[in-house]
């Protein structure tokens, strides 16, 4: 079974889990930016969690059906409609063989993922096919191209279940509660002022925001440490370079950086920013370990 596609704007890609055991070779991870949204797609139809989805962002994409099957839609509402029927976020559907879905543009949230039953096929390449650009790896013809016009997704089989998502199931992604940060190691470095103006003023989602990672501007935040050897970066890492603007790296991020740190983003606090448009408000929120691995538990367990 498969889709062609009638039409991408070159910011749609094959996303899975993503690439791990490999940062020590500069391999950095891939994978769904919401990886939430991914997974609720796959749990509908009864996928593994991590299967191949499409990551489509901002919209501007159009498929056709060659042959009938079910799919699942979670993420960004951006105004999809198959033959010309709205498709709400968060529930599959059949699609039939001649059939067109299409994606407009963002009604809330930024990417949407499109799941079918046991994942789109795609090359494994160091154990993922996740699509990252700048390294040339993954994709659906393993050179970390974004998905354009004349490609082909195919799937096999039929979904193992069908499912609903309840409203219990469903991840506040699109909320203005603020984002939980667990502190790092370089906390103590920046002033009491910086740190007070970092957790109770808000920041605002910059253009210069893409897979690799997102620049939030607001207050000048000051640190006393001026240089420090690199280190690795984890997901959702907030660094903060010399003009005192943060930037959250997201999945396509370098392997190792040297910027001091705030902390990291919780996972659920990185599915979130990743659905917030350029000028978005968005708050910081101190986070004890242990309570950000309890959320991570319950959200995980929900799906099993």
């Amino acid at each position: 079974m498969s889709l062609l596609i009638e039409r991408s704007g070159a910011l749609a890609s094959l996303q899975d889990g993503g690439r791990f055991g490999v940062r020590h070779l500069g391999v950095t991870q891939g994978g769904a930016a919401d990886w939430v949204s991914q997974a609720s797609a796959n749990w509908l139809l009864g996928n593994p969690l991590q299967a191949a989805t499409v990551e489509i962002t901002l919209g501007n994409l159009v498929l056709l059906a060659e042959a009938e099957g079910y799919l699942a839609l979670c993420g960004a509402d951006l105004a999809a409609t198959l033959e010309d029927q709205p498709i709400t976020p968060g529930r599959s559907f059949n699609i039939r063989k001649g059939q067109r879905l299409r994606f407009g543009t963002p009604q809330l949230g930024v990417r949407a993922y499109l799941a079918a039953p046991g994942g789109f096929t795609a090359p494994q390449l160091l154990g993922s096919c996740a699509t990252v650009r700048r390294e040339g790896l993954g994709g659906l013809h393993g050179n970390g191209q974004p998905l354009v016009t004349g490609d082909l997704l195919a799937w096999n089989g039929s979904p193992a279940s069908r499912r609903e998502l309840k409203s219990e199931q469903t991840p506040a992604l699109f909320t203005d509660a603020p984002l939980h940060v667990v502190l790092g190691a370089q906390i103590g470095d920046f002033s009491g002022q910086s740190l007070f103006e970092a957790f109770n003023c808000s920041w605002t989602v910059d253009q210069r925001a893409d897979r690799m990672g997102i620049r939030l501007l607001g207050p000048m935040l000051r640190c006393s440490r001026q240089t420090m050897i690199s280190e690795g970066v984890p997901l959702g890492a907030i660094q903060v370079p010399p003009d005192g603007q943060p930037i959250v790296l997201l999945n396509d991020r370098q392997t190792i950086g040297g910027y001091p740190r705030l902390g990291a983003l919780t996972p659920l606090a990185v599915a979130r920013l990743a659905q917030c448009l350029p000028g978005t408000e968005v708050q910081l929120k101190p986070a004890a370990l242990q309570a950000a691995q309890r959320e991570q538990r319950l959200l995980l367990a929900q799906w099993h």
